[in-house]
């Protein structure tokens, strides 16, 4: 069975996803069949890059998105229109809407790095003390 998953890419701490189709069986970072798309939650909003249409063409095909990468599809809106799709409307219109909904959502998107901070090494703590 195919999957629609996050495979980790990005350095240590400061991790950053793709969304792959993969056999349910693979390894996480393993053998994958296509990159679908990019997220990475470090930036303020969140930057998600979709191909929808691809993303359409596997579910229509049976793979099935796990709850993370399902949360991010919803977030973005992409279930919604997957649901529209499937109804039967045109998928030109859906591509444009997506298309509008990605440039409005990415505005300006900054990386955080509190939460992520890297580790510190024993000399740079002993300077500090």
């Amino acid at each position: 069975m195919v999957r629609l998953r996050f495979r980790r890419v990005g350095a240590r701490a400061q991790p950053s996803y793709r969304i792959v189709a993969a056999d349910k069986e693979s390894p996480r970072d393993g053998r994958f069949l296509e990159i679908v798309g990019f997220y990475n939650p470090r930036t303020d909003p969140a930057t998600i890059q979709l191909k929808e249409e691809r993303i359409y063409d596997w579910m229509k095909k049976g793979a099935k998105p796990t709850e993370s990468v399902e949360r991010v599809f919803r977030s973005a809106g992409l279930m919604e229109r997957y649901e529209r799709f499937k109804a039967g409307e045109a998928l030109e219109v859906l591509l444009k809407e997506a298309l509008e909904a990605e440039s409005a959502r990415n505005v300006a998107p900054k990386t955080s790095r509190g939460a992520t901070a890297t580790k510190k090494s024993k000399k740079a703590k002993a300077a500090e003390a």
